[in-house]
């Protein structure tokens, strides 16, 4: 049957990654079928390289379409387009708003979504699974053993493929290594002087290290890069999503606060290294692709002290982060056997 199906995913990217596999499980669940999504500018790349994806609406909530008349001009939009089902892994009331107003014959949402009421179905969020999970099973799928690990999957251009290889080679013929210290949240960050050490740790073991991040991340991999004399490149803010996604490709592993670049090393298919801080890998957003792990160091009252971390330690110790030392994260890199 040929559907014309809209996603709503106007989060960040870490979670748009994390709605990939749904969109490709909707794809092959209806194939003649036309899968929009509906996303911020910051995620828009990253739908148009899917190749389950016929067309992405951009929707900059927090910037040049912030006010009511963007809404409204939006809304105008998504009604003339006359989609038939609606899935809303999204769960704000803006976004249930949209489903509201949309004129969809079918929509689909969470149960603790914003005003839920006008969905016209609702799945039980189940906070026991990972978020992969969660999202299939508003699609109905099969989510039980680990038939939810879907990997999610993006296009890259062979171009760009070529052109990230010779990045490398004019920068070294050693192993690569990845590491990403940054977040948008501030207690997620493990501290600069352990990140440090764990590069110390990988260019002893013969590799060279790479820095990832957005441009927000610029001037803190900035300022690692200055604590070497060579072995260390930072590529913060200097690439794009599928760039740095590619990039990855040829890294031999990730190592990676609990943000975006853990789940572009899903998209990668590399191990991922996970470090927590404030958060935990219960939530459901640890990688899970093979030979990626985590560490966490869990003995405190105080934590998780947020889903999504904090802008500073409510507790203003910050135990998380530095009573996680860098040998634990030393003992489970040699554990993955890289």
């Amino acid at each position: 049957m040929q559907e014309k199906i809209l996603v709503i995913q106007t989060s960040f990217l870490g979670d748009a990654v994390l709605t990939l596999p749904m969109i490709q499980k909707l794809k092959d669940k209806f194939p003649s079928s036309g899968i929009e999504v509906l996303c911020i500018p910051q995620t828009k790349e990253l739908f148009e390289h899917s190749k389950s994806v016929s067309e992405v609406i951009s929707y900059d909530k927090h910037g040049i379409q912030k006010s009511f008349l963007s809404f409204l001009r939006l809304i105008i939009l998504i009604r003339q387009k006359k989609y038939s089902h609606i899935f809303s892994p999204h769960r704000s009331f803006r976004s249930s708003l949209i489903v509201y107003l949309s004129g969809a014959g079918i929509s689909v949402g969470f149960d603790i979504a914003s005003i839920n009421f006008v969905y016209g179905s609702c799945v039980k969020y189940i906070k026991e699974k990972h978020e992969v999970a969660r999202n299939l099973d508003l699609i109905g799928a099969d989510t039980n053993n680990d038939n939810w690990k879907i990997l999610p999957i993006v296009n890259i251009d062979s171009s760009l493929e070529n052109n990230t290889e010779s990045i490398i080679r004019n920068l070294t013929n050693k192993k690569i290594a990845a590491v990403a210290p940054g977040s948008v949240w501030k207690t997620k960050i493990y501290p600069g002087e352990s990140y440090i050490e764990i590069i110390k740790f990988l260019i002893k073991k013969n590799y060279f290290v790479v820095l990832l991040g957005g441009k927000d991340d610029e001037l803190l991999c900035s300022g690692v890069e200055k604590e070497f004399t060579d072995s260390v490149k930072s590529f913060a803010g200097k690439m794009s999503i599928i760039e740095s996604i590619s990039l990855l490709k040829k890294c031999s592993v990730l190592i990676s606060n609990d943000s975006a670049p853990t789940h572009l090393g899903m998209i990668a298919d590399i191990p991922t290294l996970t470090i927590y801080c404030s958060t935990i890998p219960a939530f459901g957003f640890s990688p899970y692709n093979a030979k990626s792990n985590y560490v966490s160091y869990d003995d405190l009252s105080c934590k998780p002290c947020g889903i999504h971390g904090r802008n500073q330690c409510p507790v203003q110790t910050f135990d998380c982060g530095y009573k996680l030392l860098p040998q634990t994260v030393f003992s489970s890199l040699d554990k993955m056997n890289l």
